[in-house]
């Protein structure tokens, strides 16, 4: 028997299935749904912080700009599920062809969901994007493999 925290997480991984899914097909519409209206966004590029869910997809459309195709996979995505209120973290790793037909192998990166269940529907309220800091020389490692 199924359980409701069984259906929420469900719902959850779907969310995120979706966002992969729609870099696959490029289709920003599809990337809109599984994040909350005032997102706020701790990714890789500058500035600090992106909030609203504009400017989240701004940055997914600056993704379209460079890639070609894209792919998206997410790996050892670990919810903690409360009755109103999720936090799940994993790797993910953004690749594909450049406009130019070059072969980009893309990097893994750490990934934080949080997420609300809004009007019955679980929601990204937050997520962050972080790569390790070689603490010596300031740099982000970008070589690593989960």
């Amino acid at each position: 028997m199924q359980t409701q925290h069984d259906v929420d997480e469900a719902e959850i991984r779907q969310q995120i299935d979706t966002i992969v899914d729609g870099l696959r097909t490029r289709d920003l519409d599809a990337l809109k749904q599984p994040y909350s209206t005032g997102v706020v966004s701790f990714d890789v590029e500058p500035p600090l912080q992106h909030v609203g869910i504009d400017a989240k997809l701004r940055n997914w459309a600056n993704v379209f700009a460079v890639f070609d195709d894209v792919s998206y996979e997410v790996r050892d995505l670990t919810l903690t599920v409360g009755g109103e209120v999720a936090f799940g973290h994993a790797f993910a790793r953004l690749s594909g062809t450049s406009k130019d037909g070059t072969a980009i192998p893309g990097m893994w990166v750490r990934v934080t969901y949080c997420l609300r269940k809004i009007d019955g529907r679980w929601l990204i309220t937050h997520d962050q994007v972080s790569v390790p800091l070689d603490v010596r020389t300031g740099k982000g490692v970008v070589d690593l493999q989960p």
